[in-house]
């Protein structure tokens, strides 16, 4: 295991499934954090790799591999595949504009009938609906969800609105930006808030498995910590929309 940061180039995999941007068009973004956060480790120059990666199965895939040793992954991923993976949080992402805690929110037409009964066949819409086990568990104990309920993992979430608003029976779960802008919509009036989740982390940076020596993921957690202190780490970390990290403070047991 030493020798995974020391030969060939260990790797984080930026884990976005349900958010836009492609690969290629971040890759220089996330290069340049594993240079910044490899120097700041004071590890050997290009001894660790990144990728990003949108699509749910290549990040699975991806993590699958040996050579993955870190994963930057929404909280929703974590719930769905934290246990599976072996992840072990290592640091608590501050993402802009949000911070390091979010809250979801359930949105339905206004005058939906309410839940759970409202929620019967109905197709509930997500960014995260890649993610079940979060779904569920972010809208419940507030909301129990029908069994029969239909959760989709889509980005299209302003045409999910608008089909909302026009009686389709549609729900979406959004995060706070997403709920944030809501008010801006001209049919905002027409829409009605659900359930709001408890707060819960934005996105964190794990260890996958025993991959990475204890002595390793140590020094990248304090790299980590640190690097928003000098302007060129604030300026790798703002062009990732990322104030910082911070250590990790999640969820008690039994919360999404």
């Amino acid at each position: 295991m030493v020798s995974l940061l020391t030969a060939a180039a260990a790797l984080l995999v930026f884990c976005a499934p349900g958010y836009p941007g492609a690969g290629g068009d971040a890759q220089p973004l996330v290069d340049e954090f594993a240079a910044a956060a490899t120097k700041a480790a004071g590890l050997p120059e290009g001894s660790l790799a990144a990728v990003y990666d949108a699509d749910e199965k290549s990040d699975l895939a991806r993590l699958a591999r040996p050579d993955a040793v870190l994963a930057f992954v929404p909280w929703p991923f974590y719930v769905q595949h934290g246990a599976e993976l072996h992840l072990t949080p290592l640091v608590q992402a501050d993402v802009l504009p949000v911070g390091t805690v979010q809250r979801w929110t359930l949105v339905a037409r206004s005058g939906h009938a309410p839940p759970p009964a409202g929620l019967a066949g109905v197709d509930l819409i997500s960014t995260a609906g890649y993610a079940p086990a979060f779904v569920r568990a972010a809208v419940s104990p507030g909301v129990p969800l029908p069994a029969n309920l239909t959760i989709t993992a889509s980005g299209q979430v302003l045409s999910g609105l608008r089909r909302a608003v026009n009686g389709e029976p549609v729900v979406l779960l959004l995060d706070q930006e997403q709920s944030a802008a809501l008010p801006g919509l001209p049919f905002a009036a027409q829409l009605q808030t659900i359930a709001t989740s408890r707060p819960v982390p934005v996105a964190l940076i794990a260890v996958v498995g025993n991959r990475l020596p204890a002595r390793k993921a140590s020094a990248i957690k304090e790299a980590l910590l640190k690097l928003a202190s000098t302007p060129d780490g604030a300026a790798t970390l703002g062009r990732l929309r990322l104030k910082g990290f911070v250590t990790p403070d999640l969820p008690a047991a039994g919360a999404p």
